[in-house]
């Protein structure tokens, strides 16, 4: 299996750069079409993206290009988050290879501000969530900024990073009101959450980098004010008598529960071909300071495996047989041939 992938950046958000993406893929992966692209446009193509996926499209040879704009890039090259650019995958045609795999995640990108309804249910999917972003399939874009698509010949393995440290054994939720947790674990729910802190968060709590979570491996509940009553708002209602724990994000944690994730999903017979992945605006070089160490993870594990995606305000992956939203998560697809 042919694949490259590339990352190009401008001063404009140029249809050219989206075309210089893919023929500079094409050339890496050493073919002159693709059977497919995966191309990702930052946030300046927003509302003139069609020229650009057109552009793309011709230089590929193929109207089967997906994706959508987001708030950054990245590829197994780098990342991309104040400058116009353009991140593109192509996969080169495999006459021997079998059509889509049906039991691969769906590719799914939206532009809404949470997962659309009929998603939640039907075929598994991954893929991002960009609030008002453009996203586009078969080489068109989406009137409902909604956007499907099965890559050919591949099937997938799923990573999800929640990049969570967990600070607390399981504790009953008490009472609540409406969105307001009260107690928890037989405290003030403030109480409780300060008493599972480190030592140097207790006196000023970082709420921004703390979470309720209600079952492994499901989306948690951000935390949003402490009350003056010393009850939390949460991102969505508590049920009385429900088991939660206390967590948070840090970043030691979260490059360790990146890298495990991606161990996790390895194949042990095989290498991935290629790959995708789908971080949050919250994780990356903006949550680590320095770099996107999730990507050096990847780097390390699966070094020259091409890899494309982008940065957005949610992650869309299957999980208890439905699809779910997730925040401050990276979900990255690891694909290999499915010709034997």
């Amino acid at each position: 299996m042919k694949v490259a992938s590339c990352l190009v950046s401008g001063r404009q958000p140029a249809p050219e750069l989206a075309a210089t993406a893919v023929r500079e893929a094409l050339a890496r992966a050493g073919c002159e079409r693709a059977a497919g692209v995966l191309l990702f446009l930052t946030r300046d193509f927003a509302h003139h993206a069609q020229p650009a996926v057109v552009a793309a499209a011709r230089a590929a040879g193929t109207l089967e290009v997906a994706g959508c704009t987001a708030y950054g890039l990245l590829s197994d090259g780098g990342w991309l988050l104040d400058d116009a650019g353009a991140a593109a995958l192509v996969i080169a045609p495999d006459e021997a290879a079998p059509a889509a795999v049906p039991d691969a995640p769906l590719l799914s990108f939206t532009g809404h501000h949470t997962l659309p309804y009929d998603w939640q249910a039907g075929p598994p999917r991954a893929g991002l969530l960009d609030a008002d972003a453009a996203a586009w399939a078969h080489g068109r874009l989406s009137d409902d900024t909604c956007a499907a698509a099965r890559l050919p010949g591949v099937q997938a393995r799923l990573a999800c990073s929640l990049g969570l440290r967990l600070l607390s054994g399981e504790l009953t939720v008490d009472a609540v009101n409406g969105y307001d947790v009260q107690r928890i674990g037989g405290q003030a729910a403030s109480a409780s959450l300060q008493r599972c802190l480190p030592a140097d968060a207790r006196n000023n709590p970082p709420l921004h980098q703390l979470v309720v979570v209600r079952q492994p491996g499901m989306p948690a509940l951000p935390i949003l004010t402490a009350n003056g009553d010393g009850s939390l708002t949460l991102a969505a209602p508590l049920l009385p008598g429900e088991p939660v724990r206390w967590a948070m994000r840090q970043p030691l944690a979260t490059e360790q529960d990146m890298r495990q994730s991606l161990l996790a999903a390895v194949n042990p017979e095989t290498r991935p071909d290629f790959a995708v992945m789908f971080s949050c605006l919250g994780r990356g070089p903006l949550f680590y300071g320095d770099d996107d160490r999730d990507l050096l993870a990847f780097r390390e594990q699966f070094p020259g495996v091409p890899l494309v995606g982008a940065y957005g305000s949610g992650q869309i992956a299957p999980v208890g047989g439905e699809n779910r939203l997730f925040q401050n998560a990276v979900v990255t697809l690891l694909y290999e041939s499915a010709h034997v």
